[in-house]
């Protein structure tokens, strides 16, 4: 995993966690949200490679059992090993398969972020993150104005928490940070929202901040 995506990670996380005004959270505050949000990753990381691990555990007993009970192997002397056999059907085990990789995705993901934030030489994830919602926190009025300006036929305040917070990010980016590019910005916009808000969220977010690029003639 890039730093970068790293600290967009940890700055989607850093938004979800702020219950009061933005302008309220000292730096401390945010370091101190950040630190306790790396141990629930962290926590929450081996809590799902638990999960995934008990998954393989009781997808390889089902194997194990219907390898045993099969008639090519019940009618084989009890002493002899067991002998692979077909299966009826792939479905079933490629959905558990799937299941569990998206569990150990999230996993691997959530430990990378805790790690890049706790390696001192990747201090720059943190200081990143805080530096987008420091950049958020000042123009904090700006940035949820054009939100607001571009959602047509949306109410703001009825607006999905993770898209907003995912917008805000995004344009304390591309209008006041200016150090990535623009389209990795916008990419990583977009896989925010696949991974954590609704179906429909990445088209609103992508068309929402198309228009600002245009608008604000952003490169």
């Amino acid at each position: 995993m890039q730093a970068r995506r790293a600290a967009r990670e940890l700055a989607f996380i850093l938004f979800s966690q702020f219950d009061k005004k933005i302008t309220n959270y000292t730096k401390e505050n945010m370091d101190d949200i950040i630190l306790k949000s790396v141990r629930i990753l962290s926590s929450s990381a081996s809590d799902d490679l638990k999960i995934s691990l008990g998954s393989l555990l009781d997808m390889k007993n089902r194997i194990d059992d219907y390898e045993a009970e099969h008639e090519i192997n019940l009618n084989r002397p009890i002493d002899a090993a067991n002998i692979s056999v077909p299966m009826p059907t792939t479905a079933d085990v490629k959905s558990k398969i799937d299941e569990m990789i998206e569990i150990a995705e999230k996993a691997i993901l959530a430990l990378e972020i805790a790690e890049f934030t706790t390696l001192e030489s990747q201090s720059d994830v943190q200081n990143y993150a805080v530096k987008i919602a420091q950049n958020y926190q000042k123009n904090h009025e700006e940035i949820d104005s054009l939100i607001k300006a571009n959602s047509t036929g949306w109410d703001f305040d009825r607006l999905v928490k993770m898209d907003k917070d995912i917008l805000r990010i995004a344009l304390s980016e591309l209008l006041f940070i200016k150090e990535a590019p623009m389209k990795v910005v916008v990419d990583e916009a977009l896989e925010l929202a696949k991974k954590y808000s609704t179906d429909d969220s990445a088209s609103f977010i992508n068309g929402i901040i198309a228009k600002i690029i245009v608008d604000k003639g952003i490169k």
